[in-house]
C-alpha cells in the first residue's frame, strides 16, 4: 500500500507488496525489493538498490549525499541487502569516487535509533548497531559484530567478525575478530566467548581462539612475533587463521 501523500519519483522501481507511509519520499534511481515496509517521513535517495523485506522506521534517511567536502555531485551508489531494520533517525550515505563509489550494507542487520553509517562503508551481515553509534567513512565491518550505544569508529578502521565493542567506545584502531573491547580508553578485554557459543562454535575452537588471544595480547610478544605463532596454531584450528589474516592485513594497526 502506498499512501496518497508519499512522493515517488517516476524512475523509482518498487517490488511487490511494498508499503510506503505518509509523506515519505523515494527519489530517482531507487530500486526497492519485495515486501519492504517504509514508515511515514522516510527519505530514500538514489542511486540506491534495496533488497527484500527491509523495514525503515520513521525519519530514517537512506542513500543521501555524503558529508564529505570533496563530494562534487558525482554519481555514487548505495546497496542494501535483505531483512535489515533501520530504526528512527538512522542515516546511511552513498559512497565517494575517492573509494569505490559505493556504500554497501549486507543482510539481517539492526540499526537502532540515530545510528550513522558514513560514505564508503562496507557492512557485513547480522550486525547490531546500538543507539547513536557513529561509523565514519571507509570503515569495513564483518559479520555478527555488536557496536555499543554512543560509540564512534574512526574512518578507515576495520572491525573483524564476531567482535564486540562496548558502549561509549571511541575506536581508533582495527578491532580483530572475536575480540571484546571497551572502556573509557578503549582496550581489549578478552574474546567474545558467549557470542561464539551462541553461533555454534565448538568448545575446542573457542579454547583455541582464547589461546590465540593470549598469544596476541598477553604474551609480551610483538605483533610480528605473535603472528608467527598464530600461523602455527591455524594449522589445527582454521578459526585462528581468520584472526591471523586480519592482523597481517591491518593497515591502521590493531587495537592493543
Amino acid at each position: 500500500m502506498i499512501h496518497a501523500t508519499a512522493i515517488i519519483d517516476p524512475s523509482a522501481r518498487l517490488g511487490e507488496n511494498v508499503q510506503v507511509g505518509p509523506y515519505s519520499v523515494i527519489g530517482a534511481d531507487v530500486q526497492i525489493g519485495d515486501d519492504c515496509v517504509i514508515a511515514p517521513h522516510v527519505v530514500i535517495r538514489g542511486p540506491s538498490r534495496i533488497g527484500r523485506r527491509n523495514k525503515f522506521f520513521q525519519f530514517s534517511s537512506i542513500g543521501e549525499d555524503c558529508q564529505d567536502k570533496k563530494y562534487a555531485g558525482e554519481v555514487t551508489y548505495l546497496e542494501v541487502g535483505d531483512n535489515n531494520v533501520f530504526r528512527e533517525f538512522s542515516t546511511i550515505h552513498r559512497g565517494t569516487v575517492q573509494d569505490q563509489s559505493l556504500t554497501r550494507v549486507g543482510s539481517n542487520n539492526l540499526f537502532m535509533n540515530y545510528v550513522h553509517i558514513a560514505h564508503d562503508c562496507m557492512i557485513g551481515d547480522n550486525n547490531i548497531f546500538a543507539n547513536n553509534a557513529s561509523i565514519a567513512g571507509h570503515v569495513h565491518i564483518g559479520d555478527w559484530v555488536i557496536i555499543g550505544g554512543m560509540s564512534g569508529v574512526h574512518q578507515f578502521c576495520h572491525i573483524g567478525s564476531h567482535s564486540f565493542c562496548g558502549a561509549g567506545s571511541i575506536l581508533l584502531k582495527d578491532l580483530p575478530p572475536y575480540v571484546m573491547a571497551g572502556g573509557e580508553k578503549v582496550a581489549p578485554h578478552g574474546i567474545n566467548a558467549e557470542g561464539l557459543r551462541r553461533r555454534g562454535f565448538s568448545k575446542e575452537s573457542i579454547l583455541a581462539i582464547r589461546r590465540a588471544y593470549k598469544v596476541l595480547y598477553r604474551s609480551g610478544k610483538t605483533v610480528e612475533e605473535a603472528l608467527i605463532e598464530l600461523r602455527e596454531m591455524e594449522k589445527d584450528t582454521p578459526e585462528v587463521g581468520i584472526l591471523a589474516d586480519f592482523v597481517a592485513n591491518s593497515s591502521r594497526g590493531i587495537l592493543r
